[in-house]
């Protein structure tokens, strides 16, 4: 049975950073499509960044980001740790909310099978 397991949140002063960690078991996340999803208050869930499986392709291990995020966050992954990272600097009060680690096996983000169970991240002074 698939699991994500997420690590990482807290209380964070905006400025500060945060590291975003996501354990996968059975599914490997070198060869799987993974990516990050939030709930922020008052807003509908929205995907902060993806990065596609590693298949030989041309679009193999391409990253997208959320545009509020782009040159403040960064998606990396290792293998011999089957983990998901979401690299987050530069953080603002907004990117507060509950962070979802996402997978599919398949090559296309925003269409994911198995997510995980969430983990705070609240910025604020």
């Amino acid at each position: 049975q698939v699991q994500l397991v997420e690590s990482g949140g807290g209380l964070v002063q905006p400025g500060g950073s945060l590291r975003l960690s996501c354990v996968a078991s059975v599914l490997p996340v070198h060869y799987s499509t993974m990516g990050w999803f939030r709930r922020t208050p008052g807003k509908e869930r929205e995907e902060v960044s993806c990065i596609t499986r590693n298949d030989g392709s041309t679009a193999s291990g391409r990253t997208t980001y959320l545009d509020s995020v782009k040159g403040r966050f960064t998606i990396t992954r290792d293998s011999s740790k089957n983990t998901v990272y979401l690299q987050m600097n530069n953080l603002k009060p907004e990117d507060t909310g509950d962070y979802y680690c996402v997978a599919t096996r398949g090559t296309i983000c925003s269409d994911y099978d198995y997510w995980g169970q969430g983990t705070r991240v609240t910025v604020s002074s």
